[in-house]
């Protein structure tokens, strides 16, 4: 569960965030709007890159305002970004490998929450290539599984979507939605792919100007005459 209760973030003169209030409870929710709505800005408050002016948000009960920057992965924050964060010169395996030196994984060992993450992303046998010689799908894949490894409380992605053909936005698309049940974590979502939205969100939270104009499941907010006109660029 997260909780946005007032927050804000201005930027001199530019408020970016605007008394946003929202209790999020889907297993995978949307965060949609056009651009300069707030969803990145809210995406970094969340990881800790950007201190809100105003408000508080809550994950799990807990004030993550509390918590530094360098503690979120291990309180359970993970993220994947627009342009992938994999390092070039390690191996698929490394790189997951890496996320485990900052975040517990429990009772069960090392190569098997590894072995765990690259079956279910698909990258079982490319786990021994290097960062820098994988397709875009597959590096989307890297950040995927290394953000399921170490009990994620909940997994932020930034248009996971773009660029890929058809069939790799359907393993995508299966993959978001198996997260919940993969690891326990909660997705949030950020896209401008209205089908990739409708396919893997139960609801989403539709932003405009840094405030919420719309929440709920996603088919009737869809068809919000101010959602289609803020999100969809139709006329209201």
């Amino acid at each position: 569960m997260i909780e946005i209760d007032g927050l804000g973030v201005r930027f001199g003169g530019v408020t970016a965030l605007n008394a946003l209030t929202a209790s999020l409870d889907a297993a995978v929710t949307g965060l949609v709007g056009p651009n300069g709505a707030g969803k990145t800005t809210l995406l970094n408050v969340l990881s800790g890159f950007i201190t809100p002016t105003a408000g508080s948000v809550r994950i799990d009960g807990q004030d993550i305002g509390r918590l530094a920057t360098h503690r979120r992965s291990a309180f359970g924050i993970r993220r994947t970004f627009q342009t992938e964060q994999v390092v070039l010169n390690l191996s698929v395996r490394d790189n997951i490998a890496g996320m485990l030196d900052h975040v517990p994984y429990g009772t069960s060992s090392r190569n098997d929450v590894i072995n765990a993450a690259l079956r279910y992303t698909g990258l079982s046998d490319r786990a021994h290539l290097m960062g820098g010689a994988l397709a875009t799908s597959d590096r989307r894949m890297v950040e995927i599984a290394r953000c399921i490894v170490g009990a994620p409380k909940i997994i932020m992605m930034d248009e996971p979507g773009a660029g890929l053909s058809e069939s790799e936005s359907d393993f995508l698309r299966k993959t978001i939605v198996g997260i919940p049940a993969f690891c326990g974590a909660q997705v949030l979502l950020v896209d401008h792919d209205v089908d990739l939205i409708s396919s893997t969100c139960s609801k989403m939270l539709v932003l405009d100007f840094g405030t919420v104009i719309a929440y709920g499941p996603v088919g009737p907010t869809l068809k919000d005459p101010k959602v289609r006109a803020a999100y969809l660029g139709e006329t209201a």
